[in-house]
């Protein structure tokens, strides 16, 4: 079977085009860590939209467990997450944090198990991401051998030695109905035929897929803002980067849009209207602020 996964990165995707290219099944991510807020926010969108056309589904969690105690919440917020849902291929555990693995085999045998257990407990069939370094120096066989092996290695030939379902081949594959890059998998086993006789992942044994309700409408874009807009911000959380998570503390008051590029929902903001594109950057721009904290001034 072919496939691809995917999250809220690659975009608006026309899953009829996907089905036709010779698309298989998707493997969809719910979210990240443990946080009701951590859900994808396209996942809803891709299910829906993919079960329509006869895409068979499975999901996935990315973890940054930090202890076992994580590991369950993370698979509580995933039950959240998919609940009312049929998968027909298996939930995945997606396991590849560095701080992870500097704590040994032990530690990252002993999330997934803690996590598998719970998502087994609520009747999913589930299994484990990871690449193929991981699953030769990090995870004990007992993971290997009791659940659904998905290994990761973007080569031409998987170089494996123990036994896997499904393999990622491609980080950069192209798909028709899919803007960007996409990931590229192959499955080897019948996993529909055995999660919908098993009766596991919202399934009944032998029952059919359930309908679904149309997929829906993207929501209206927030506005874009040009250099030199006035805006307020109140308490709001500025970054020195487009892409880190950490704040560099919180602005209140009046502030400029400095050159109106936006950057994964974030613009760079400066303290003075003659400031607004003047040079040198650092001098001139206070942070970078979420698209949501910014409150026009007219």
């Amino acid at each position: 079977m072919n496939g691809i996964d995917v999250s809220k990165y690659n975009g608006s995707i026309n899953w009829k085009e996907v089905k036709n290219s010779g698309i298989d099944f998707a493997i969809i991510r719910a979210g990240y860590g443990h946080y009701d807020n951590q859900k994808d926010e396209r996942f809803e969108e891709y299910y829906t939209a993919a079960k329509n056309v006869g895409l068979k589904l499975g999901a996935y969690l990315y973890s940054y467990a930090k202890s076992t105690d994580d590991a369950k919440k993370e698979a509580q917020i995933f039950l959240k997450w998919i609940k009312g849902k049929q998968f027909d291929m298996p939930v995945y555990y997606d396991v590849e944090e560095n701080n992870q693995a500097q704590k040994g085999k032990a530690f990252v045998s002993q999330i997934i198990k803690t996590f598998c257990t719970e998502m087994e407990k609520a009747g999913y069939f589930v299994g484990v991401y990871a690449n193929k370094n991981w699953f030769d120096n990090y995870i004990d066989d007992e993971c290997k051998k009791k659940y659904a092996c998905w290994v990761a290695q973007w080569a031409k030939k998987n170089t494996y030695k123990g036994s896997y379902g499904m393999w990622q081949y491609s980080a950069t594959g192209k798909v028709k109905g899919i803007g960007t890059s996409v990931d590229l998998d192959t499955s080897y086993k019948d996993y529909p035929a055995i999660i919908v006789k098993g009766g596991f992942n919202g399934y009944k044994s032998g029952e059919t897929a359930k309908p679904v309700t149309p997929a829906p409408k993207p929501a209206v874009p927030k506005p874009s803002y040009k250099a030199g807009t006035k805006i307020r911000l109140d308490n709001a959380p500025i970054y020195a980067s487009s892409t880190t998570n950490k704040q560099a503390g919180k602005k209140t008051g009046i502030f400029y849009i400095y050159d109106g590029v936006e950057i994964r929902s974030r613009y760079r903001i400066t303290t003075k209207p003659e400031y607004v594109n003047a040079k040198p950057i650092d001098e001139k721009v206070t942070g970078y602020i979420r698209k949501a904290d910014i409150k026009q001034v007219n």
